[in-house]
């Protein structure tokens, strides 16, 4: 049976495209840190540099609940962090420095700290569909030394070759949000 060539082109061009959405990951774990010491860790909220003003708190909030579900480290309550994040007066965590770092960990009884920021969050429309996107990194700051342990960067949703294709795949950016979470955290706990 003879294959018409441009059947074999379209094969060959959904082939190479089925992986375009693909996984852009960056992560980093120290070699010579003892996880095993981390019981207890604290969620600070996720900075937003995205032009989505709800991402930063989004993020955070399905952050903090994948790893509550994930039962790897006792996690502080929200509203103890807001508490002991109102005496440091800071505008970002990003810009909290080493020493009131160890005193959030002190204060918190916690080995380690959950940093984040929503690089990119948007929304936007291709052809008749919606498509969101998002793109995030997490770090993981010991507060003994204040040192960064563990990080990772990731990014989720868009339209890939097949959706755009056949009009499918349309995720809220809370699916996108979580679907990213779980990627960063995948980093962490596998």
């Amino acid at each position: 049976m003879k294959r018409s060539p441009i059947v074999l082109v379209v094969l060959i061009l959904a082939a190479a495209f089925a992986g375009c959405g693909g996984s852009n990951m960056t992560s980093f774990i120290h070699e010579e840190y003892n996880f095993g010491f981390v019981e207890r860790v604290a969620v600070i909220p996720f900075d937003n540099l995205s032009e989505d003003r709800g991402a930063g708190a989004r993020a955070t909030n399905l952050f903090l609940a994948e790893m509550l579900a994930a039962k790897a480290f006792d996690v502080v309550e929200p509203g103890e962090v807001a508490r002991v994040l109102a005496k440091q007066a800071t505008v970002r965590a990003s810009e909290l420095s080493t020493e009131q770092i160890q005193a959030i960990g002190r204060e918190l009884k916690v080995q380690a700290l959950f940093f984040g920021i929503v690089n990119e969050s948007m929304t936007y429309r291709d052809g008749s569909a919606t498509a969101a996107k998002i793109n995030m990194t997490v770090r993981m700051v010991e507060t003994e030394k204040g040192e960064t342990v563990w990080s990772s960067s990731a990014t989720a949703g868009g339209r890939g070759f097949f959706s755009t294709l056949f009009g499918t795949g349309d995720q809220s950016s809370s699916q996108v949000t979580r679907k990213c979470v779980k990627k960063i955290l995948g980093t962490l706990f596998d």
